[in-house]
């Protein structure tokens, strides 16, 4: 049996490096997207709207784009569209130098409109082109490792992208965004060619399949996801809830920001020990404490705000719900990319990540519906614990479903369950 570093060294090239620059260089321009819409002439609601065309392109984008790679193969996928980036990343450049050196208009803003689609729609095949490689070449037995240290990139990726995007436009403005964008693809691009073998057999049995290809399990991705999709809510409700949470009870930004690096850090520092435990005990093992623990901790969030006198204790408040989610939230590195490895056959298994991957985008469309429609009725506190409910709720469903569907652990409780 090989050993797990054995396993994971060959995938630093082609998977873990691409990922932590391309992951720096596309979370350095989300933050973005809304100042750049508002110098282009869209209104605060508009701006606002813009940013969902990532969301819509996540449900609706992955199933024809597991098509398309199946036909073609992941590395072919992942290179023609990181050119693709790099191309848009230039354009995208050119667009916003031009409509902040004189007046904006509507041909500047339909070309806005256009990038963020682009990007957005690109950006899937490299979601599920890694996550079906990885699936490829990681066993069983050292899979959870592998999809938690591929997490753990986009993370850090995540910590590091906003102060290198900040460096850019303070020194070029808003435009040079862009070219953080772009340098960062074009890493990640040359890396994915340089490391990915071309013709690997068990990547092209992952994307093709042929005649032995099962078809798309949709009850089952819909049961499992019925575990991950509140997770996903969790994850995107917190900067909406937090920042939000801090600024009505007078908490400034820079002690905001300061309070959510910490939750980063605390969060980058389990993504390692996630991945063990839920090689060592199982999926379930993992993903019940992270939605338990996430879910009460929103609760205990909405709690704190209701009891405790929010001018005294604010910062208080803040950092203790923090620290709390980031716990939970930590305890989920990767899980949900090793659970649609995990329920996705070896022969066609690009088509069922697809399905896995558009299933996962409703999740992250639904977190802002949650949290404004909650808002609109009642409070921020109640939005708080309306997200945690689903999590918790949704522990239960993992604890019951999912040790049915993911390998056996070799030991702990679920040991004696699964297939």
């Amino acid at each position: 049996m090989l050993r797990v570093s054995e396993v994971l060294r060959p995938l630093i090239l082609p998977v873990y490096l691409p990922t932590l620059v391309q992951s720096m260089g596309m979370t350095a321009m989300l933050p973005i997207i809304p100042l750049i819409a508002l110098e282009l002439g869209f209104s605060v609601s508009q701006a606002a709207a813009v940013t969902l065309i990532g969301g819509v392109l996540g449900v609706l984008g992955p199933i024809p784009v597991g098509r398309l790679m199946g036909r073609v193969g992941s590395r072919r996928a992942i290179i023609a569209t990181g050119l693709i980036q790099i191309v848009t990343a230039v354009g995208a450049f050119a667009l916003v130098r031009d409509a902040l050196a004189g007046p904006s208009g509507a041909t500047h803003q339909v070309a806005f409109l256009g990038v963020l689609t682009v990007l957005g729609l690109t950006d899937q095949f490299w979601i599920i082109g890694r996550q079906s490689y990885l699936g490829a070449h990681l066993p069983p037995q050292h899979r959870a490792r592998g999809m938690s240290i591929f997490g753990g990139m986009f993370r850090i990726g995540q910590i590091l992208g906003p102060a290198v995007g900040g460096a850019a436009i303070a020194v070029g403005g808003l435009p040079w965004i862009y070219v953080v964008h772009g340098v960062g693809m074009t890493l990640a691009t040359v890396l994915v060619a340089w490391g990915m073998l071309p013709g690997d057999e068990a990547q092209q049995r992952a994307d093709v399949g042929g005649a032995d290809a099962q078809p798309v399990d949709v009850l089952l991705i819909v049961k499992a996801g019925l575990a991950t999709v509140p997770l996903t809510i969790g994850r995107l409700a917190r900067p909406l809830i937090i920042p939000l949470l801090g600024a009505s009870m007078g908490v400034d930004a820079a002690t905001i920001s300061f309070v959510f690096a910490v939750g980063a850090a605390i969060e980058i520092a389990m993504f390692l020990p996630a991945g063990a435990l839920m090689d060592q005990f199982g999926r379930a093992a993992v993903l019940v404490p992270c939605l338990a623990v996430m879910g009460l901790a929103y609760v205990f969030t909405a709690v704190l705000v209701w009891m405790i006198p929010a001018e005294q204790h604010a910062t208080a408040i803040l950092t203790a719900s923090t620290i709390a989610i980031a716990l939970g939230n930590g305890f989920g590195a990767g899980i949900v990319m090793t659970l649609g490895i995990d329920i996705s056959p070896e022969q066609g298994r690009t088509r069922h990540l697809a399905a896995w991957n558009a299933m996962q985008g409703f999740g992250r469309l639904l977190a802002p519906a949650v949290v404004s429609g909650v808002t609109a009725i009642a409070t921020l506190a109640a939005a708080s614990a309306v997200t945690g409910s689903l999590a918790v709720i949704a522990s239960i469903w993992a604890f019951m479903f999912i040790p049915g569907v993911t390998p056996r652990p070799p030991r702990g409780p679920f040991s004696d369950r699964g297939y």
